[in-house]
């Protein structure tokens, strides 16, 4: 018997600009903004003056690289098989028929290609660092879910969220209003990284069972149900131990982020009860919250004291 296919699949496909929409998985592009205005914050609380157009075409080209690394995993997935009809998470619109794969694919890259674009002004204002940033950031977006050995398909998926969703979206948007590299912003980096690898790691959970059939040996599939359910609540809440640290540079205003902290503990504390299949849906959503009400409130509290 075949699975039932979910009740989104069954309705009417939309056409234009919501299949797009859709495709682009707009729940997740909060962790590809809030690093880049926590790092702005932070240079402009340490004296640098604010340059508007860097702030803005560093958002914007964070947001196109995140848009990219969806559409082409969207794409790259349906062809490698891995989005089955019993698929927990949220639709993809190829494994949906509402796109073909060569379409996606070509949106992806017309995407990245526009965050291309964007980034030559970036490296005009920011120089070689951001280049090197840029570069890796691309090359990584599009090596996630192609190539031969997807980086999607190994342990390493949470290292790349922390990396490029955290260390180097602040520490860059810092360079680019600062011109200059600060410490600080590395902490804060990482600090912001990894309630956003969380996202990841609970989205692996969920799909455990097919990423396992699909061959995908994630960090969720190498930990197994419980050790991810242990890492997950140290991504939660790790992050609240640099708060103190960041205090002590003279940034009093970060404890502002200690506020988010009784829901970090929440979910850490259902997740360790079992909650299985579709009730993932709603610990993904609520780390995602936690995620951005982190960065949010630390790069307030940065401002404001």
């Amino acid at each position: 018997m075949k699975p039932e296919l979910p009740p989104a699949i069954l309705k009417v496909p939309p056409t234009g600009w919501r299949v797009w929409w859709t495709a682009a998985r707009p729940r997740t592009l909060t962790l590809a903004t809030a690093p880049v205005l926590a790092g702005t914050a932070l240079a402009w609380a340490e004296g640098a003056p604010f340059v508007w157009g860097a702030a803005l075409a560093a958002l914007l080209t964070a947001l196109l690289i995140q848009i990219g690394t969806n559409l082409y995993n969207d794409a790259a997935d349906h062809e490698r098989g891995n989005d089955r009809a019993d698929r927990l998470g949220p639709l993809r619109v190829t494994a949906a028929g509402w796109a073909s794969a060569r379409e996606v694919r070509r949106a992806a890259l017309l995407v990245f290609a526009t965050a291309l674009a964007l980034g030559g002004y970036l490296v005009a204002v920011g120089g070689w660092p951001i280049f090197l940033i840029g570069c890796t950031s691309l090359l990584a977006a599009m090596a996630y879910s192609g190539g031969r050995y997807p980086i999607s398909y190994t342990p390493l998926g949470e290292v790349f969220v922390w990396i490029f969703f955290g260390v180097f979206a602040v520490v860059g948007s810092h360079w680019l209003q600062a011109g200059s590299f600060s410490s600080t912003s590395v902490l804060a980096g990482a600090a912001i990284g990894l309630p956003a690898a969380a996202v990841l790691l609970v989205n692996n959970l969920r799909d455990l069972d097919a990423d396992t059939r699909a061959g995908r040996r994630t960090l969720a599939a190498r930990l197994g149900d419980a050790g991810a359910r242990k890492a997950y609540a140290v991504l939660m809440l790790l992050p609240y131990a640099s708060l103190p640290i960041l205090a002590h540079t003279g940034l009093n205003g970060a404890w502002l982020a200690v506020l988010v902290l009784p829901a970090s503990m929440s979910l850490a504390r259902g997740l360790q009860k079992g909650l299985t299949g579709p009730a993932l849906n709603l610990v993904l959503a609520g780390t995602a919250q936690c995620a951005l009400g982190f960065a949010a409130l630390l790069a307030l509290g940065i401002l404001l004291v």
